[in-house]
């Protein structure tokens, strides 16, 4: 009998563990679940972080396209599937456990191939956006805030993760910023936006234009 309870209890806290996320939800998971289905082409609607109808339907269509159970609702299958946690996005980072891995992906994603010193730069805008007034206050909510970052949009997200982002993620995290106190960073060679290059610039890492 003890047995039996025991096996049932382990039951109960995976189930816990499980997270399902459809109509009506709202957070940090359903906005990247809504960014990867973007970028696929699955068209969620808008990347807002609300569960509506058109996420709901862009669910269905990509558990069609995958062989899952279509049901429109994100479980453990689907949201493994999508390459997020099976607890979701939410569970994983919103007690501060997940933020040097999650700083370090952005990094690595953003910044690869860049002098260490503006891989460490990249983490310090994360960090500075985080403490300025407007942007959202956590790591986890600055990265995942919508269009801040093309890593997310352009695959570069599911990539593994750099040695060097590990190591410059901590630095940021220590404080360091190379930066010089930047919110904005862009590559001079690539960015179309007017309203990007009208940003006061700071200084220049690599191929990355650092600015107030």
């Amino acid at each position: 009998m003890l047995f039996a309870v025991n096996i049932a209890v382990i039951a109960l806290a995976q189930a816990a563990d499980a997270e399902t996320y459809d109509r009506g939800d709202m957070g940090l998971t359903v906005r990247e679940i809504q960014t990867r289905l973007a970028g696929w082409g699955y068209e969620p609607g808008a990347v807002d972080g609300v569960y509506g109808a058109d996420t709901e339907a862009a669910v269905r269509r990509f558990q069609a396209a995958n062989g899952l159970e279509v049901d429109g609702r994100a479980g453990p299958a689907t949201l493994a599937a999508l390459g997020l946690p099976s607890g979701g996005v939410d569970n994983a980072y919103g007690d501060g456990s997940g933020e040097l891995e999650l700083l370090a992906r952005l990094i690595s994603a953003e910044a690869r191939g860049e002098p260490y010193v503006g891989q460490v730069a990249v983490g310090a805008v994360v960090l500075n956006r985080v403490e300025h007034p407007s942007f959202p206050n956590s790591i986890a909510e600055v990265i995942f805030q919508p269009g801040a970052f093309s890593c997310m949009l352009d695959g570069q997200w599911d990539e593994p993760i750099a040695e060097s982002a590990w190591a410059a993620a901590r630095e940021a995290l220590n404080g360091s910023d190379p930066s010089g106190g930047a919110i904005y960073y862009f590559n001079p060679a690539t960015a179309t936006s007017a309203w990007i290059w009208s940003r006061p610039e700071l200084l220049t890492i690599g191929n990355h234009r650092f600015c107030a």
